[in-house]
């Protein structure tokens, strides 16, 4: 008995170890492209093709060059940018925590057909690839003045309302309703019972959501480059794609260099945050 005992706990060693080591490879995979982003960003721009994968040193080393000739590049500001992310990236997320934890609660509450085509259809939205509809969404947005810093949110909250609602959704159906009906009975309309007892015990999944916008709206691409006139107004990554030279030439020491800026930030903020988005992640799967 005991034999099979000490087998077992043997057994259950190894497969710990083996699980162990095949994660640490697999994180390893994962940071890889962080690492050379890192690497290559203090090295001069005639090194980064040949020594790719080589420690920035001696002739390689070009210390914060590539950061001040990134920032400095062409005509158009880096801090307007960084401007306009921040702007873009702040009122599309207010925007979608609003406007879908509203529906979610909506939707949890009323529960009849007409919501429950409306969840199914943003649950579906979460499915369609952007590329089926971007050229369509970009006539629409030029059409419709969707075409600013300030009023892209709009757009962006049409993309990212599926998995907020369907977060949302799940976590509201967990709150008692007998906490409203108290509210109600003290007098409480549906807006200052939303805002004064809703929100505060949606807390988890709104700071999960948040976190997963913030991310996604920060490193966008092609919705910006589609929808924004990129002469007047750019984005930190259209921002990098415009580091070209003559003839096409990019400088890719200062490309990985303005990369690096613009992760920092994300990175920063998701392993400070990222506590609240396993739980609210949890809450609204388990209990709702």
């Amino acid at each position: 008995m005991n034999n099979k005992k000490a087998h077992s706990l043997q057994a259950e060693r190894r497969r710990k170890t083996v699980l162990s080591v095949l994660l640490a490879v697999v994180c390893i995979i994962w940071v890889l492209p962080v690492i050379i982003v890192v690497l290559n960003s203090f090295k001069l721009n005639t090194f980064v093709k040949t020594e790719t994968f080589a420690i920035p040193a001696g002739e390689m080393w070009a210390g914060f060059q590539n950061f001040i000739k990134g920032m400095t590049f062409g005509n158009y500001p880096f801090w307007k940018s960084v401007l306009f992310s921040v702007v873009i990236t702040v009122l599309s997320t207010a925007l979608i925590l609003l406007c879908t934890s509203m529906a979610g609660w909506f939707i949890a509450r009323v529960n009849n057909l007409f919501c429950k085509i409306i969840y199914f259809l943003c649950v579906f939205s979460m499915v369609v690839p952007f590329q089926m509809v971007m050229y369509t969404l970009s006539k629409t947005a030029d059409t419709l003045k969707l075409n600013t810093p300030w009023t892209i949110p709009i757009v962006y909250l049409g993309f990212g309302a599926g998995l907020a609602i369907f977060m949302f959704v799940g976590f509201s159906k967990s709150i008692p309703l007998e906490i409203e009906e108290a509210a109600a009975i003290d007098g409480c309309g549906p807006l200052r019972t939303y805002f004064q007892v809703v929100v505060p015990m949606l807390k988890p999944t709104m700071i999960s959501v948040g976190i997963l916008e913030i991310m996604w709206i920060w490193n966008d691409y092609l919705l910006p480059y589609l929808v924004l006139d990129i002469n007047e107004y750019r984005t930190i990554p259209i921002h990098i794609q415009y580091l070209k030279g003559s003839y096409g030439t990019v400088d890719l020491g200062a490309t990985m260099a303005l990369i690096l800026l613009s992760i920092i930030p994300v990175i920063v903020f998701y392993l400070t945050c990222q506590k609240h988005i396993i739980k609210g992640v949890a809450a609204g799967a388990v209990k709702g």
